[in-house]
């Protein structure tokens, strides 16, 4: 008796045969998960650097902007145009340190030891009232905030990360503002080609909201900053050249600020009487409202209008992640976020309408 042919036996596909549909596509998102993974973690260690390479772009806007509004009454080529703002920006840059710097460092000094004493002050008052420890001082408080500062937020206040991080904005805007057009392409050239025209009117849309909102930004902080100085000098507070430059330079940061500014503002007016605080108060409130309902209005309809809850949780985001450079750059990264979306749906409705039509 012969036996019965065997029947041929029929592999199955393993766990790691790659050609199967179900553990290519299982692949798939795991390599998106993990990829996920990596970028945070990457974004978490590159944010310095990261926010560096923002802050050159917001410079080039200015640049760029300043440029352009150059190119209305000086029809000139663009590379003279640029080299014109980039001194422009040099002799202010050096002309403020020769022309104040004297006279800031003089009060600089003089203004730390006021705070001081005002913030000692402030304190004493508060601990009567058993909220805090009675004997607790501010320079107690500012070890404690100082070593509780994480290793990124140190690296960027201190006096030689600030100066670093400072000329490395500098630097990449000047390169960015030089040649727009060939980091737009560069990024272009790395999406797919149906993608690129999208990109290009994104990438628009995204610059000419930066230098609107910047050159908006760069008004109120003049503004501001002269007015404060010119007003508190009339009204006889002490040190009024420093803490127009100190508003000014916080005009940067709506919101947060107005409010470290006004603190500064009335807490030096009261260190010379009543009468100097309240008129202190008075320039604070002046201030303030000729930017908030002059200036600020203006920038909303030239650019985004960006709600202040909206700027204000980016701000305390940003600045407890990535510290005061985090801080400076998140209303300028809303502003683009939200720019870049409002493109996508105008891009989508278009898309919408034009299969809508047939």
């Amino acid at each position: 008796m012969t036996d019965a042919p065997a029947t041929p036996h029929v592999e199955e596909r393993g766990p790691t045969e790659m050609r199967d549909p179900l553990i290519r596509e299982e692949l798939k998102r795991a390599s998106v998960w993990i990829g996920l993974a990596l970028a945070v973690v990457g974004i978490a260690f590159l944010a310095q650097p990261l926010l560096l390479i923002i802050g050159g772009f917001v410079f080039a806007s200015m640049l760029d902007g300043g440029t352009r509004l150059l190119g209305r009454v000086l029809p000139i080529p663009r590379g003279w145009r640029l080299l014109i703002v980039a001194l422009a920006f040099v002799a202010f840059l050096v002309g403020t340190v020769m022309l104040t710097g004297s006279q800031m460092a003089a009060q600089a000094e003089t203004f730390r030891t006021v705070m001081t004493q005002q913030l000692d002050r402030a304190l004493a008052w508060v601990g009567s009232f058993g909220i805090v420890p009675a004997d607790i001082e501010v320079t107690q408080i500012i070890q404690q905030l100082m070593g509780s500062l994480g290793r990124l937020t140190y690296a960027v206040t201190s006096v030689l990360g600030a100066i670093t991080s400072f000329v490395m904005i500098v630097v990449i805007g000047l390169f960015i503002a030089a040649e727009p057009r060939l980091y737009e392409r560069g990024a272009a050239w790395m999406l797919p080609i149906r993608m690129r025209d999208p990109f290009y009117r994104t990438s628009e849309r995204m610059g000419r909201t930066l230098r609107h909102l910047m050159a908006g930004r760069l008004v109120g902080m003049a503004v501001e900053g002269v007015g404060t100085w010119i007003l508190l000098w009339i009204g006889g507070v002490p040190m009024a050249a420093l803490l127009g430059l100190l508003t000014g330079i916080l005009a940067f940061l709506p919101n947060i600020g107005a409010i470290i500014s006004g603190v500064l503002i009335v807490m030096v007016g009261f260190s010379a009487g009543w009468e100097t605080g309240i008129w202190a108060i008075a320039v604070y409130a002046i201030v303030q409202i000729v930017d908030g309902y002059l200036i600020v209005p203006y920038v909303a309809r030239k650019t985004v209008d960006l709600a202040p809850a909206l700027v204000l949780g980016a701000q305390l985001l940003f600045g407890a992640l990535f510290g005061i450079l985090g801080l400076a750059l998140a209303d300028p990264i809303v502003a683009l976020v939200k720019a870049a979306l409002q493109q996508k749906s105008i891009e989508e409705s278009g898309q919408a309408a034009g299969i809508a039509e047939p």
